[in-house]
């Protein structure tokens, strides 16, 4: 009956961003050249089209824009929190006037779907403004003493996954604690930060409250060294976040990290079976499975695998690989040609070390970098593809027979972000969901984010939490 009815192209328009053909850095509230002068190139993972050149920040300019951040933070910092809140208001509703705008951007330069970057990214983006605002003048009662002062100027580095949600996440609960903010997008995904740069300017922020610094590894590596920085905050991956504590260590300067993860989700014979499915496709299809909180393991209990994967096929079956900006697009382009080989080297290793390999029949697109929803099952603890993380659209399937054989297995990992948890009976949930070593869980649901709520991990998957009233922490003196 399905293959009646077909999808029409609903592509949304990209007139409604205007991207300008070259950027500068943003230090002290205004835009500027790199000191050497040298730029990259931004491109659209679709299309490979180049969107815009943006220039690369040089340790000079780090120094410029740390110092620019250190002379606001004396009036910043002494502000009543309510005023503070005001600017904080002004960024979340500019952020919502703008928010179409702003969505097309993200899904043109980062490559996912228009109805992810629209539906989830920026109300998201919104609310955490919103949120943190609320916290502004109420420091005091947020758990950390009677007195909590700020730290200084926080150095921020954020990736490419979910550029503006991760810049979000990073600057409003530092200025609501009342630092200033010198921040540095992803080498492939600089637009959305610098978009934003201009609503700090719209909303009247102060100069030199917030400063945006594009570049590669070199620029982060030097912010995170700069010694006027006070407190460091990266999410990322996992090597890079080992170089950077390796770079901290020794210094006062207060260190949070959210890095890789290989999320468990776990299915019980008891578990309602299209809505696991939903779940389990949500969670490692979503963003083309480049979350660090996927669910890139599956396990399922062995005496419902047969009629879960038969499901889960059919439902693989029906999604949409194409155009990020048609909404009707389900999985939209990996965000770089890098990315793109990492993916496919580890689904092959997967392939050779005997797992079995299945994906929808899909046409991909001719241009830009594209790999289609795949599944793997006769998967082993010992396979790369259950121990690595792929960061793209890759499923593994394990079995286990016991909730003690499925915490062992989900536990039996370097990372420790996040993991789901699929059962009718609250009392299972709630004991399987005390074992597991992870510092999100979800229950009947996945991939579900809240600014009120934590996030964070254990074990190799970093230190620290972000959001709610825990993501104030980092930021203060307490």
């Amino acid at each position: 009956m399905a293959s009646l009815f077909e999808y029409a192209p609903a592509p949304e328009s990209r007139a409604v961003v205007d991207i300008a053909p070259s950027y500068g850095l943003f230090i002290d509230g205004e835009f500027r050249e790199a000191s050497d002068g040298r730029v990259f190139k931004t491109v659209s993972p679709s299309t490979e089209e180049v969107l815009s050149e943006v220039a690369q920040a040089t340790e000079a300019d780090v120094d410029a824009a740390v110092k620019a951040a250190r002379k606001a933070f004396e009036t910043w910092s002494a502000l009543p929190g309510s005023e503070r809140a005001k600017y904080l208001f002004r960024i979340a509703r500019i952020i919502q006037e703008r928010s179409r705008e702003l969505a097309v951007l993200e899904t043109l330069d980062n490559g996912k779907p228009i109805k992810e970057t629209r539906d989830a990214d920026l109300p998201l983006v919104a609310a955490h403004f919103f949120y943190y605002a609320g916290w502004a003048d109420k420091l005091e009662h947020a758990g950390f003493g009677p007195n909590p002062r700020p730290l200084g100027v926080a150095g921020q580095v954020i990736p490419w996954n979910f550029p503006l949600l991760m810049l979000a996440w990073k600057i409003a609960p530092a200025l609501a604690a009342g630092n200033t903010v010198v921040l540095k997008p992803a080498e492939t995904t600089p637009l959305s930060a610098l978009f934003f740069a201009d609503i700090c300017r719209q909303a009247g922020l102060p100069k030199g409250v917030v400063n945006i610094l594009t570049g590669d590894g070199s620029t982060g590596a030097a912010l995170v060294a700069h010694e006027g920085i006070a407190k460091v905050a990266f999410t990322g991956s996992t090597a890079v976040g080992k170089a950077i504590a390796r770079t901290v260590a020794g210094t006062d300067k207060k260190l949070t990290l959210e890095l890789g993860g290989k999320g468990a989700n776990i299915v019980f014979d008891d578990a309602p079976i299209d809505q696991a499915v939903e779940g389990i496709v949500h969670g490692i299809f979503f963003n083309q499975g480049q979350v660090c909180c996927a669910g890139s393991r599956l396990l399922v209990q062995e005496s419902i695998q047969d009629e879960l994967l038969d499901a889960l096929k059919r439902r693989m079956s029906t999604l949409r690989v194409g155009d990020p900006l048609d909404k009707n697009t389900d999985v939209g382009a990996i965000n770089s040609a890098e990315q793109l080989a990492r993916i496919t080297e580890l689904a092959d290793s997967g392939t050779a070390e005997g797992a079995e390999r299945w994906a929808p029949a899909c046409e991909l697109p001719s241009s830009g970098y594209w790999f289609a929803p795949t599944l793997f099952t006769n998967v082993t603890q010992a396979h790369r593809i259950a121990r690595e993380e792929i960061f793209g659209p890759v499923l593994s399937v394990l079995t286990f027979r016991t909730p003690a054989e499925a915490v062992a297995k989900a536990n039996n990992s370097q990372y420790g972000l996040s993991a789901g948890i699929w059962t009718e009976k609250g009392s299972r949930m709630l004991a399987v969901a005390s074992k597991l070593r992870a510092g999100v869980v979800w229950a009947n649901t996945f991939n579900k984010f809240d600014p009120t709520s934590p996030f964070g991990g254990y074990k190799e998957s970093g230190f620290g939490r972000e959001g709610g009233r825990h993501g104030l922490e980092a930021y203060l003196d307490v």
